[in-house]
């Protein structure tokens, strides 16, 4: 009996060839899409999972009265492990604030993340470095590099370690050990790095009070959180008490004991306005409590579109197969007749839709290899379809169960459920019982379908706004020249003045920070009597005019007025807003323990792009609170750029004599288009779930269109007997088709219209909702309906209505 089955399913799918592709087809594409994404998914939500209890591990940060930070003091981690049973381990770790280079007579590297970590949280995320974990003696630290490090310094052959290498520029001829070879996945890690230092305990002899750590605890199995928060909580604010107190004490002079006094009334009522957290190591990449969530917006874009595509191929599948039930109901009434049951009829047409379905897995795995590249190079990842993905080996029969219960169970069930007299009679209506769910399905496709179009052209109208939006500075001209060494201001200003005399360039100057969207360093500032914590960026004379700011009022620095050097700051909009003052220029604000002048304000520029809005920011020329200005950038004239570039690569050993071993630059507009990159990643995830949609949506109303037309060929053929037009006959075929997807529409807008809104709300500066979007969406799935019937009702308009009805 099985082989009988067996056969009667292979010739009904060869004898519907066009419906059975259809359906493998449009399930292959869909499926091809769920095994890329899940991939990515697995990938994203799977961060740190091979750290031994993990689930354990929280990163502790700080709320303030005006932000989220996850830096930390030095003192808090040994004061929580004193002070509460619950924590098993704390562990810190501290972040350069510039690169290393690493080199060898045979090569060199540079270390863009060079982090210090403690050889507790060492042994917390599970660092393994090749020949064992040793805890450093007394202040050691102990040197680990990548492999890819190690090879491009070492390219002849691996060093036996400890091995010799220079840091930093040549001509300082310092050195260091290392200690071996790291093998940390950071593409897949919250614990990023280029070169790894670990020591006994970061921090020592350090500041206490310099909130510049990271800390790390992991808490005993089936601790209470909510107790744990409060107790941490209590912890942090004796500390941010104690740490006034021991200034206080500290200092002896008059003036600095009443300086500090204020301070710790201010550190006191900062403790009483300020918390902490704990943010799960699982959440940190994707839903950081102190960062964005881009990531995690992408991640369940992705799995929400692909889940809406697998829908829209099983509606497919299931639609179409219903549709062609009238032809099977024979074959089901002569069975019944012959005794069959009706469980196993249906077992048998699952049996069929279960064949279809392997045959469109086998086809969406060869999809979905071939489209690997592809995706790769949307989301900067390196996948491999089974490296690493061992479980879709069980888990792809499972999908592959599932959707065949999803999209066969109601076919087999209808299919299954006809009454033999009635079939064998002739009388057929289950295609009119069941009209009412496939019209309904039809709808649900052609929804989907809209809503990704919608929201593809929103996602690209908000992308366009961006690139094209005044950013309140300009980029395109200006390059960031690379630098890793601290110097004074005549050393500086030599290196200006030959810089500047080089045909094409504008400007050169130096900075802390640079609009890549990195925050910079952040200081309370008071003025007027309103305390507040801003952005410092620590510049140089020409910084405004190198990236081209916008002067509302008062002037930039300038070397006319000496006084600029010592104690001048410039504000932004944003600042001025946040205290409230009317004409600031010549006002004086204090912060990091003396007075500055404000000479100017400067208009607000979107340093950190468009997701967040413009931080109050101060500029100063000279501050100790701040990080140091490494950082040079040059403006050059657009048709000298190559031959500036040329000039100074050939000249920057001569030029910057204490880093000039290699002339590294990025161009600042690049740098600045990478914070775009998330929203271009899904800008592609629609345009790709867009694209799959519309066509399994116009598939499935392809072989729709053709079953209809077929079954009402009788009807078209009496109503031209009776004197009806070509153009009659296609109106009232397309009419039906049309209303379908013009209910679509009206329930796609208002999705659409909602989830869109919401997206755009997770950005500072936006777009208004524009409604044209809505409006092409509809018409693209009209005209592509239109296409699809009127391209379907050809045959039927010219076939002779005699072939017709010559058997009535």
């Amino acid at each position: 009996m099985f082989r009988l089955n067996l056969k009667i399913a292979l010739r009904n799918l060869w004898k519907n060839k066009v419906y059975t592709a259809i359906n493998i087809g449009g399930l292959a594409i869909a499926l091809s899409a769920f095994i890329l994404v899940a991939i990515y998914v697995r990938f994203e939500t799977s961060f740190d999972h091979n750290v031994p209890n993990h689930e354990n591990i929280y990163l502790l940060g700080r709320t303030l009265p005006d932000r989220k930070t996850n830096y930390t003091s030095l003192s808090l981690a040994q004061a929580l492990k004193e002070a509460i049973p619950e924590i098993e381990n704390v562990g810190r770790s501290k972040k350069t604030n510039f690169e290393f280079a690493f080199s060898t007579p045979d090569g060199r590297v540079y270390g863009k993340d060079v982090i210090t970590i403690d050889y507790t949280l060492a042994k917390m995320f599970h660092i393994k470095p090749e020949g064992g974990l040793v805890k450093p003696e007394g202040e050691a630290l102990n040197v680990y590099l990548p492999q890819e490090f190690i090879t491009a310094m070492f390219p002849k052959k691996t060093p036996v370690f400890p091995a010799k290498v220079s840091i930093g520029p040549l001509e300082v001829k310092q050195y260091a050990d290392v200690s071996g070879i790291v093998n940390h996945n950071v593409a897949h890690s919250n614990l990023v790095f280029d070169a790894l230092l670990i020591t006994a305990d970061v921090g020592k002899n350090q500041e206490p009070t310099a909130y510049n750590y990271f800390t790390y605890i992991q808490v005993k199995p089936g601790t209470d959180m909510a107790q744990l928060q409060k107790k941490v909580a209590a912890v942090y604010k004796e500390e941010l008490k104690k740490s006034a107190v021991t200034a206080v004490v500290n200092r002896g002079s008059v003036e600095s004991k009443i300086a500090n006094e204020v301070n710790l009334v201010t550190n006191t009522n900062k403790a009483d306005q300020s918390g902490v957290f704990l943010d799960p190591l699982d959440n940190l990449h994707l839903r950081p409590i102190a960062g964005n969530n881009t990531n995690y917006k992408v991640v369940m874009a992705l799995s929400a579109l692909t889940v809406l595509v697998m829908v829209i191929a099983c509606i497919n599948f299931t639609n179409l197969t219903i549709a062609q039930t009238n032809k099977r109901a024979k074959e089901v009434g002569v069975k019944k007749v012959l005794g069959a049951y009706r469980l196993s009829l249906v077992f048998q047409f699952l049996i069929e839709i279960l064949m279809q379905c392997l045959v469109a897995l086998i086809l969406a795995i060869i999809l979905a290899e071939i489209s690997l590249p592809l995706f790769n190079d949307a989301f900067s990842v390196s996948f491999s379809l089974w490296k690493d993905n061992y479980e879709l080996v069980w888990q792809l029969p499972i999908v592959l169960l599932i959707i065949t219960l999803i999209s066969g169970i109601y076919p087999a069930l209808i299919l299954s459920g006809f009454r033999p007299v009635a079939v064998l009679k002739g009388n057929l209506q289950t295609s009119y019982k069941t009209l009412w769910l496939r019209n309904a399905l039809l709808v649900t496709q052609f929804t989907v379908a809209i809503v990704f179009m919608a929201g593809l052209l929103i996602v690209s109208s908000q992308l366009k706004y961006m690139r094209t939006e005044d950013t309140g500075f300009k980029a395109g001209q200006v390059v960031y020249i690379k630098n890793i060494v601290m110097f004074g201001r005549p050393y500086f200003e030599n290196l200006k003045a030959r810089i500047l005399e080089m045909p094409g360039v504008n400007s050169f100057t130096v900075a802390s920070d640079i609009p890549d969207g990195s925050r910079p360093g952040r200081v309370d500032y008071a003025m007027e009597g309103k305390d507040l914590g801003m952005d410092i960026v620590h510049v140089d004379f020409d910084y405004f005019e190198t990236l081209r700011l916008n002067l509302k009022d008062g002037r930039f620095f300038s070397k006319t007025y000496p006084a600029d050097a010592e104690n001048g700051i410039v504000l932004n909009e944003a600042a001025v807003a946040a205290y409230g003052v009317k004409n600031p220029v010549g006002k004086i604000i204090r912060g990091c323990d003396m007075d500055y002048r404000i000479v100017g304000v400067v208009k607000d520029a979107k340093m950190q792009g468009f997701e967040t809005a413009v931080e109050p920011t101060v500029y100063a020329i000279k501050s100790d609170c701040a990080n140091d200005k490494m950082k040079f950038m040059v403006n050059v004239d657009p048709d000298h750029m190559a031959g500036v570039l040329a000039a100074l690569k050939s000249n920057w050993k001569d030029l910057n004599k204490m880093d000039g071993d290699d002339f590294r630059y990025e161009f600042m507009d690049e740098l600045y288009g990478r914070l775009f990159k998330k929203q271009e990643q899904l800008q592609a995830v629609f345009y790709g779930a867009a694209i799959l949609t519309i066509f399994i949506a116009t598939l499935g109303l392809f072989a729709f269109s053709a079953f209809t037309i077929t079954s009402r060929m009788k009807e078209i053929s009496i109503r031209k007997v009776l004197g009806a037009s070509d153009f009659n006959i296609l109106s009232l075929l397309n009419s039906f088709f049309i209303r379908i997807v013009l209910i679509a529409n009206l329930i796609g807008w208002p999705i659409a219209y909602i989830a869109a809104q919401r997206w755009l709300e997770t950005f500072a500066y936006r777009i208004d909702l524009p409604i044209l979007p809505f409006f092409i969406a509809g018409s693209i799935s009209i005209i592509l309906t239109l296409l699809t019937v009127s391209f379907q009702a050809r045959n039927a308009v010219k076939t002779n209505p005699v072939d017709a009805l010559k058997y009535e």
